[in-house]
């Protein structure tokens, strides 16, 4: 004679499935914060937020709380365009915040020739902002490294024009002014997004 399986019966008690109740609930929940702290986003005051959406852009927006499509959907960089930056040429501070301003070889960027054949070493500075951050970002691929290379070009080739005397005493202001304007030009024909405020010689030996 056949007999019947025994069947195991699972009581659920009422705290349980309250909670499996309730558990769509707490998933959005959780969804709804994780969209709110990576949506909502700050923009400092001196700078201006490039968002992005799918890698394309879309909008540069001004300072302030903002909101953006979470989840990889929208991306957002922040350009500091009303701070003054500055890029060092022939030496380095460790306290800077510029991730391109300690060059690579300080020694080699500092030695040059004269124009009577005279060696000098030459240290100096380039203060400058970032004037669109649209086309600083787009427009050509690592700007501040493009400037770096037409900086040391334009000093190379200014004091190379000059005696060892006018590069020491009389004639720095005459370099950091040429060399200003060159860079000027230069920057402005190939578009990098910048402007160059100053050119300053530091030590010169």
């Amino acid at each position: 004679m056949a007999t019947n399986p025994k069947r195991t019966v699972i009581d659920v008690s009422s705290g349980a499935r309250s909670l499996l109740g309730r558990l769509p609930l707490i998933v959005a929940g959780l969804l709804l914060i994780i969209f709110i702290a990576t949506g909502v986003y700050s923009v400092p005051a001196d700078s201006e937020a490039v968002l992005q959406r799918f890698g394309k852009h879309i909008d540069t927006q001004m300072p302030g709380l903002r909101f953006k499509i979470p989840f990889g959907v929208d991306m957002v960089t922040i350009v500091p365009v009303q701070r003054q930056l500055k890029l060092e040429f022939g030496f380095q501070t460790y306290d800077n915040t510029n991730p391109f301003q300690p060059p690579e070889d300080p020694e080699a960027e500092k030695n040059m020739v004269t124009g009577d054949l005279s060696a000098a070493e030459v240290e100096w500075i380039v203060q400058y902002h970032i004037d669109n951050s649209k086309t600083y970002l787009f427009h050509v691929r690592n700007p501040e490294v493009t400037l770096r290379d037409l900086s040391e070009a334009a000093v190379r080739e200014v004091v190379g024009d000059r005696t060892v005397d006018a590069v020491l005493t009389t004639g720095r202001q005459d370099i950091e002014t040429e060399v200003g304007a060159r860079l000027r030009d230069v920057v402005t024909t190939l578009d990098l997004g910048l402007r160059i405020d100053t050119v300053q010689l530091k030590n010169v030996n």
